[in-house]
């Protein structure tokens, strides 16, 4: 589904140039739970970004569904984006100035959805994740565990086939992270790709096939 062919990405400053990522090879099948897993600074969220189209790389190929990504527009890519993934990110990026089944609905916003079918799949992805009672909340009424089910419900609204997940229980206690855990593997049982960066062997177990990132590179 996703498959990345000698992908090489590098930061340039003024004075600085950092190689991030090198000779990356990678295909994540239709279904798949992978974990990516390295130290901090091994390159892990960057693959993830290009994974997700969030950047480009500097050399290299990125197909997704066969479709190759290197000539496409940014407004193609963003509409693909749009319609195939779905990001969880550690630190949540709720907004507290709307309700949370707002917050739901955001991504909807940029598909051609009418009101009303946006607030009956934002209805549907928070009753997934069991905050239905909570929709008219904002979200620093949530505990962190709360906002971050409301964080996977706002991903997978518009029905992404792939979601991809940074670190999603980084930032929670054990109980909290093990039910965001179980939510996504209920996700992928269900037929949803799963790509997820973490630390925690344990959780990377949970899913399936580990991917290892060591100073930019893959390694066994």
């Amino acid at each position: 589904m996703i498959k990345l062919e000698n992908v090489s990405k590098t930061y340039q400053t003024d004075k600085v140039e950092t190689l991030a990522l090198r000779d990356i090879n990678l295909h994540v099948k239709k279904g798949e739970f992978v974990s990516i897993m390295g130290p901090s600074g091994c390159g892990k969220s960057t693959l993830l970004n290009l994974i997700g189209l969030l950047d480009r790389p500097g050399k290299g190929k990125i197909a997704v569904d066969g479709n190759e990504l290197k000539v496409w527009r940014d407004k193609e890519l963003a509409s693909l984006r749009n319609r195939t993934f779905g990001f969880i990110f550690q630190s949540f990026h709720l907004i507290n100035d709307l309700r949370v089944i707002d917050n739901v609905e955001l991504p909807l916003l940029y598909r051609s959805c009418s009101a009303k079918e946006r607030r009956r799949l934002a209805e549907e992805a928070l009753a997934k994740v069991g905050l239905s009672a909570r929709m008219d909340h904002y979200p620093n009424q949530l505990s962190g565990g709360q906002q971050q089910r409301v964080a996977i419900a706002r991903a997978m609204v518009g029905r992404p086939s792939v979601l991809l997940a940074d670190e999603p229980t980084g930032n929670l206690d054990s109980q909290m992270g093990a039910e965001v855990m179980d939510i996504l593997l209920k996700l992928s049982h269900e037929g949803t790709t799963v790509v997820m960066v973490t630390h925690d062997e344990r959780q990377a177990k949970q899913g399936g096939r580990i991917v290892r990132v060591f100073d930019g590179q893959l390694v066994a």
